[in-house]
């Protein structure tokens, strides 16, 4: 596979991300991120812990970027090695979420387009994916989630993923928080020789020493980009391509921009970051309680997760300190967002900025089935704010606490409560 150089992109790639809708991303995001000038290569992993080892593994190595290819969950492992380093991120949003992503305003605005016969603008394409929005949905079983289903590690049969795009994935069953997550991440190494950028190809494994440039493993030629005169390529989402190709703008320009991210302490003294939003209520509980059923499997065990939790609703009593403030109060809903959405778009903390340096928190009281269930659609909008049941504040530094929780962060599993959150301004520096 050669040895790591400090001018690679490492990239962390997802097949599965958006429920497997682009599998044929891959290869074409692959040769618009070539045209930096810099070599490009895929970690490898079985298991998203190991995609994580492997993301920490790269900065370690002096990678100049590392790129990711999927939703929030991908975006989420990829944060926890590059927070604080100033190791340059990339975002290609692939996932049905992409909350992070719209956050962030990735991929930035196409240039202007030339109008219709009618006069109208063509319709830009949204990041996130129909049909994502469902923040309670957990990781791996059925929704928003995809941590878990990468692409299969076995040797040779990474090194086709650029020829094939994402092959059919498989699935193991059980949920990321506990111990989940499926087979495997994105396997293989492609290299962008600088013989071959000015082609707009990456060389991959297969062409030989000094070959400079010609196929991605497995046959596909790059000489015409990523795109050809007709935009997109076929399969491949306008927005992905349009990331890549601003990413790859930015490394040539070598042009960043800080954004905050929060980092959480648990009780034991472990740290983690997330970019958009920890869940800590309703929400969080039935992500537990998803995750520890092993059936049905599927969306299904999530539905009744939902029913079983519904059943049982009860006010918590919750514990929050606001730099350093204390404020207790009963009640079933709890979330600290850096960004102002989770699950698709759910704008739960509507007014959170990913660089005014805040966390905004929002909590709803007591309320019983039927109040919450006509809060929850309002979520999409941000109107739930206006709610006389739910309440909005911002700080620095947040800790809450209560009994018989875990929070979920970026829909992954944080940890149980305690757990000090505290907003980390330009934690990590975005390419855009």
């Amino acid at each position: 596979m050669g040895d790591p150089s400090v001018d690679d992109i490492a990239v962390l790639a997802n097949p599965r991300a958006g429920r497997g809708r682009h599998r044929g991303l891959l290869p074409a995001v692959l040769d618009a991120l070539a045209t930096s000038g810099r070599p490009v290569r895929l970690l490898t992993a079985s298991t998203g812990a190991e995609a994580e080892q492997a993301c920490h593994r790269a900065v370690a190595e002096g990678v100049s970027a590392l790129i990711t290819i999927g939703g929030d969950g991908t975006v989420h492992r990829a944060l926890q090695a590059v927070a604080g380093t100033g190791v340059p991120l990339g975002v290609i949003p692939a996932g049905t979420g992409n909350d992070f992503a719209a956050a962030a305003n990735l991929p930035p605005p196409p240039p202007s387009r030339p109008r219709g016969a009618d006069g109208t603008e063509p319709v830009a394409e949204p990041v996130a994916e129909p049909g994502a929005g469902d923040p309670l949905r957990p990781r791996g079983v059925g929704g928003a989630g995809e941590s878990g289903d990468f692409l299969p590690s076995s040797g040779a049969g990474g090194a086709e993923v650029g020829a094939r795009g994402f092959p059919g994935p498989r699935w193991v069953g059980g949920a990321e928080a506990q111990g989940l997550p499926g087979p495997g991440w994105a396997e293989g190494f492609f290299r962008g020789g600088r013989g071959a950028v000015g082609a707009g190809r990456a060389r991959g494994p297969a062409d030989g020493p000094g070959s400079g440039g010609g196929r991605h493993a497995g046959g596909r030629r790059g000489s015409g980009g990523a795109r050809g005169a007709g935009g997109a390529a076929p399969g491949v989402p306008e927005t992905a391509l349009r990331a890549a190709e601003a990413i790859a703008g930015a490394l040539r320009s070598g042009r960043d921009h800080p954004v905050d991210l929060a980092r959480v302490t648990g009780a034991e003294g472990g740290v983690r970051w997330f970019g958009t939003v920890l869940a800590a209520g309703f929400d969080a509980v039935v992500n537990e309680r998803a995750n520890r059923m092993r059936w049905p499997r599927g969306p299904r065990r999530y539905d009744l997760a939902i029913v079983l939790e519904l059943a049982r609703l009860r006010s918590r009593h919750y514990r929050l300190v606001l730099d350093g403030v204390d404020h207790r109060f009963d009640g079933v809903l709890v979330a600290v967002g850096n960004g102002p959405s989770y699950g698709g778009g759910m704008r739960i903390c509507p007014d959170a900025d990913l660089c005014d340096g805040m966390l905004d928190v929002v909590t709803g009281g007591p309320m019983g089935r039927g109040a919450l269930a006509r809060l929850k659609p309002r979520l999409r909008q941000g109107t739930h704010v206006r709610d006389p049941r739910v309440g909005v504040h911002r700080a620095r530094e947040v800790v809450i606490e209560a009994d018989g929780i875990a929070g979920y962060a970026d829909g992954e599993r944080i940890g149980p409560l305690p757990l000090r959150i505290g907003c980390e301004p330009g934690a990590v520096r975005l390419l855009r």
